[in-house]
C-alpha cells in the first residue's frame, strides 16, 4: 500500500511517498490513521488531517485495500 504525502505530512515523515508493507496494512481509513500517529507521533499533533481514497474524502469508516489510490492531506493555511 502506497500512500502520497504532502505540506506538513512530508515535512513529518520525511518523504513524499510512505509504502506499508502487506502485513501491517490498515484496514480502514481510521486504522491507517493510528498506524501514521504509531509510527509518526507528530502527525498526531496536527490540528486536522484529511485522507482522501481514490480521489474523494474519505471518513475514518471507510474500507481501504492495497489498489486504493491514498493521500493525506494536511491543515492548510493563508489568505
Amino acid at each position: 500500500m502506497e500512500i502520497l504525502l504532502f505540506g506538513i505530512t512530508r515535512d513529518i515523515t520525511g518523504q513524499q511517498k510512505l509504502t506499508i508493507p502487506q502485513e501491517n496494512q490498515p484496514h480502514t481509513v481510521g486504522d491507517l490513521k493510528a498506524w501514521l500517529g504509531q509510527q509518526f507521533p507528530a502527525i498526531k499533533q496536527l490540528s486536522s488531517l484529511a485522507v482522501a481514497v481514490d480521489s474523494e474524502y474519505a471518513e475514518d469508516d471507510l474500507a481501504i485495500n492495497s489498489n486504493s489510490e491514498i493521500a493525506l492531506i494536511p491543515p492548510v493555511s493563508g489568505g
